[in-house]
């Protein structure tokens, strides 16, 4: 047979199967025979015996029952309910509610009017054998969302918001709803009805027009919009905050510790305008020291139910853009009333430490207090002294060189901390963050990283240790009763997703265990992160065991966290930014003056709304860094790149620049001079008649292909 008779001949038998599944699918209690088959599915007589042989190939799959020449479906359909998830690449798959594992692809012709994010009931058709499972949408039983983010094309009478893969559909807009929107600007839009069978699409109103397309704060507003998040403070809510008196009385006073005499400094980030934490030292007898952890006392002004306590637990979190900060807390208390501000007297709540020269804690104290910060320094300020420490005459030209024998003792202490909670099973995940300089229209001018110095780990160390000790208070039972508190929770790795880890790694020369007690396992993985330190693999490494971690969470219920190696641990140090540490401010406040312990369900219902807005932010802020990202690069087409493989699948590979971090897609059909098959366990592509191999982790020279702000995405070739 030649070589079109036999395409032709395979063509038919996949037409025949086609047939065959789809009319046992529609008619699952039918037993009929071959010939009654093909009568139904409309099979000419000279094709009788191409579906007999398909009809026993199903029955050997499992897929059909044979029963002498009778012919039923071996297994029904099921339904199912969950969530319909859209992937990058544009396909849809359903999640179950019940085992997040168990997933089922959704062609879009059955997704009956549902969008990505949407609860639904869906019907999992019978599986055949090598098949991927498929499923039908029967009802959507909750939508994710009715408002969207995208562009306006309008037509003289009417419009649509293109929403891009974020959605799969675009929304019909009549000319009376515009709401004056223009085409090409960005929009938010809100659905007023819903895809039916009659109405493909769905009808939608502008409730915002953000603005031009490419203008940097349409396109920031949109990331925020995208995700449902703020982009703007109520004036209503600033408006309360405004009148809320600066300074505090006496009595605002009564109770408190005075510290505004102790050497006191905060170290933030050089654009830091909330300064929500400081550190105070004081030597004490026999080589101890005082040490104090001291935070804005945001509960002294923000009561609980008032109109800005409502509105800051609905962001639950600040939001970090590229270019910018979504404040959870109107900017008079962020940037002024709570912010521990350098000379100014100051409310906070604190844990005052007794501890020696090494790190060993004697004693601590958690306790309300006012203070007044004598220098502000930026983490560089710091770290100069840190390096300059046996240079005297280089310290003395540094700002601050007065203060340097204090913040010296301080990052001596801080290290013997890290010391120690490495030792004791803390895991080294110390990846770096994507930076940009940027001009005063948004435009990316450069790309750095944020490495953690010394500097960074100061702070980092006390607070990690003003969080341990606060959780431990509450939680290892001080008080006669169990006190309902909030804990941040790191649960242990799931042995399946540490042996997927540990089988990719190997492929590098790297192990880990996979069983084993928690130290152990975490030991194991310090071991291969500092192994791969760098290497070729570093990045790649370190990104896929991050990712075999669960996620931290905020929970009523505590049991440790894993990452850090510690019982208990909470957020207490970031009130400013954070709604789970008001939370837990005014659960102190209330333990220490012995108050009964507060409704748990309540509780963990903020907790899980926490978590959930955290999550969300992160997204967006991911988000503004891939659109910075592409932006940069749009600019930078046709120069080659050093990159290395980040990720190989059957449509391509993708790569990451080495000097930047940015990432794009090389599609397998610009891999010239070969087919490429995808070999899911080694990782890579093989040509089939050159056996070139890309694999994870290999460099590469690349040049920019293509960019789309829109998605968000580069598409990247091999340079030549």
């Amino acid at each position: 047979m030649g070589r079109s008779k036999r395409i032709a001949a395979k063509q038919i038998a996949a037409g025949v199967t086609d047939e065959v599944v789809r009319f046992f699918r529609e008619n699952q209690s039918a037993e009929l025979t071959a010939k009654q088959i093909c009568k139904n599915i409309g099979i000419s007589s000279s094709y009788y015996a191409v579906c007999y042989e398909i009809l026993a190939d199903l029955a050997f799959d499992g897929y059909l029952k044979d029963n002498n020449g009778v012919f039923s479906l071996a297994i029904k359909d099921s339904c199912l309910e969950g969530t319909i998830v859209r992937k990058t690449s544009g396909r849809y798959l359903f999640v179950s509610a019940e085992d997040p594992e168990d997933k089922v692809q959704v062609a879009e012709r059955n997704l009956n009017g549902a969008l990505n994010g949407d609860r639904v009931k869906l019907v999992r058709f019978a599986a055949r054998l090598h098949s991927a499972p498929e499923g039908k949408v029967l009802e959507v039983l909750q939508r994710s969302r009715d408002t969207f983010v995208g562009t306006l094309q309008v037509d003289r009478r009417f419009a649509f918001l293109t929403t891009g893969s974020r959605v799969g559909y675009d929304i019909f807009i009549p000319k009376q709803n515009l709401k004056g929107g223009l085409n090409g600007q960005k929009a938010v839009v809100k659905v007023i009805e819903w895809p039916s069978k009659g109405n493909p699409s769905p009808i939608g109103k502008v409730i915002d027009i953000l603005g031009n397309e490419g203008d940097n704060n349409t396109e920031m507003h949109a990331i925020l919009a995208e995700f449902g998040l703020p982009y703007s403070y109520p004036e209503n809510v600033a408006a309360y905050a405004r009148n809320i008196p600066s300074g505090f009385t006496a009595n605002d006073l009564e109770g408190r510790q005075d510290f505004r005499s102790t050497f006191t400094i905060t170290i933030d980030p050089r654009d830091a305008k909330d300064f929500d934490d400081a550190i105070s030292i004081k030597a004490l007898k026999n080589g101890w020291y005082q040490v104090g952890v001291h935070i804005a006392d945001v509960s002294h002004y923000v009561k609980e139910g008032d109109l800005i306590d409502k509105e800051a637990f609905k962001r639950a979190t600040s939001v970090y853009l590229v270019d910018r900060t979504i404040p959870m807390l109107p900017e008079r208390l962020c940037n002024d009333l709570c912010s521990l501000n350098p000379g100014a007297d100051k409310l906070a709540y604190s844990v005052i430490f007794t501890i020696s020269a090494s790190g060993a804690v004697k004693e601590y104290q958690i306790t309300r207090t006012v203070i007044n910060s004598n220098c502000r320094f930026t983490y560089e300020q710091v770290q100069d002294i840190i390096e300059n420490r046996a240079d005297r005459k280089m310290l003395e030209t540094l700002p601050g060189h007065e203060y340097a024998p204090d913040i010296l003792v301080l990052n001596d202490m801080a290290q013997e901390l890290r010391k120690k909670r490495m030792a004791d099973g803390s895991i080294d995940f110390d990846r770096q963050e994507v930076r940009f300089e940027i001009d005063e229209n948004g435009k990316p001018l450069s790309v750095f990283f944020k490495k953690s110095l010394e500097a960074n780990q100061l702070i980092e160390e006390f607070m990690l240790l003003a969080n341990r000790s606060v959780a431990q208070f509450i939680g290892d039972g001080n008080s006669k009763t169990k006190k309902t508190f909030v804990y941040r929770i790191h649960e242990k790795p799931d042995p399946e997703k540490l042996e997927r880890l540990s089988q990719f790694i190997s492929r590098f020369g790297h192990k880990i265990k996979t069983d084993g007690s928690k130290n152990e396992l975490s030991r194991s993985i310090n071991r291969l992160l500092s192994d791969v330190r760098g290497k070729k693999e570093q990045n790649l490494v370190e990104m896929i065991s991050l990712r075999s971690m669960p996620k931290a969470l905020y929970s009523t219920h505590n049991t440790g966290h894993y990452g850090l190696s510690f019982d208990y641990y909470t957020h207490f140090t970031s009130p400013i930014r954070r709604y789970p540490d008001l939370m837990v401010h005014r659960l102190l406040t209330r333990y220490l003056a012995q108050g009964r312990s507060v409704n748990q369900q309540h509780l963990e219902d903020n907790c899980e709304h926490c978590s959930n807005m955290e999550q969300v932010a992160e997204q967006a802020e991911r988000a503004s860094i891939r659109y910075k990202q592409v932006e940069y690069m749009s600019e930078r087409m046709g120069i080659p790149f050093q990159a290395h493989i980040s990720g190989v699948t059957e449509w391509g590979i993708y790569a990451e620049i080495d000097q930047n971090k940015c990432e794009g897609l090389i599609s397998i059909h610009d891999l010239d001079g070969d087919y490429y098959e995808f070999d899911q366990k080694n990782f890579c592509l093989i040509g089939q008649r050159t056996h070139k191999r890309y694999s994870l982790g290999d460099p590469i020279v690349i040049e920019v292909k293509n960019c789309n702000l829109e998605k968000k995405q580069m598409d990247f070739i091999i340079s030549k």
